[in-house]
């Protein structure tokens, strides 16, 4: 059992609950669970930088990045839980980016690595999809800000039921058969550091969300694919691959 705060489609007030992940999300369509800014961490996984290898110093960086490396989910990216995922036209596959979400209650500015989950109102799931491609040296936006390619949701698990969100498993599904299983454990920033460092230089407000990274070896799924990603102590996220057309239908 979990504390929640959610939105249920068809209502404008939030909730808030006891509930049994389990069975809750087969009974009950949520809607997407802040109206915050998402941004996202990048190569916050040990085994993403490790993958990178020599790419990370050459030019024009020279050496892995020393500062949280960040990226936004415009607001047009966000669907909720059970919504489809938009296949754009002459794309094939699409990778899966199981995130962590941070969501913060409050405005968190310049705030100490002791004092971070302080503002933390809880935590939430993302699919941080994206089209496959190699972009360390400029913005990927094309292949990460297209309608739809954020699922997130299908609630916000409450602080005080997540006790540490540093070492939580992640495991992603597709069509139901496991395709990756990975930790938070393995960040290269924890969580209060990541929002302490982050934190250092720009103002998150309430309602926004940090999402921590994702791993390594993205699966990919294509039109008609149910991808699900499953956080341990936080629920499951369950989106299915749909071809644009159909969607803006």
């Amino acid at each position: 059992m979990i504390s929640i705060s959610a939105k249920i489609q068809g209502q404008s007030q939030h909730v808030t609950r006891l509930i049994d992940p389990a069975q809750e999300q087969t009974t009950v369509r949520y809607d997407i669970p802040t109206g915050g800014t998402v941004y996202g961490a990048a190569l916050n996984y040990t085994e993403e930088l490790t993958q990178f290898g020599d790419d990370l110093h050459n030019a024009p960086y020279n050496r892995p990045p020393e500062a949280p490396v960040l990226y936004i989910k415009p607001k047009n990216t966000l669907v909720a839980d059970q919504s489809p995922i938009p296949v754009p036209d002459k794309t094939e596959y699409l990778e899966v980016g199981a995130a962590l979400g941070i969501v913060f209650d409050r405005e968190t500015c310049r705030v100490s690595v002791e004092n971070a989950l302080d503002y933390v109102a809880g935590y939430t799931i993302a699919n941080d999809v994206s089209i496959p491609h190699k972009s360390l040296h400029r913005p990927a936006i094309k292949e990460k800000s297209r309608d739809g390619f954020c699922p997130i949701g299908p609630w916000i698990a409450l602080r005080e039921s997540v006790p540490n969100p540093d070492d939580l498993t992640v495991r992603v599904s597709i069509n139901q058969t496991i395709k990756q299983t990975a930790s938070t454990s393995s960040l290269v920033r924890n969580i209060p550091q990541l929002i302490a460092d982050v934190s250092a230089f720009m103002t998150f407000s309430a309602g926004d969300v940090l999402l921590v990274g994702t791993p390594p070896n993205r699966p990919t799924f294509q039109r008609g694919d149910t991808v699900t990603i499953e956080i341990e102590g936080i629920g499951t996220l369950v989106n299915t691959a749909q071809d644009e057309r159909e969607v803006n239908r």
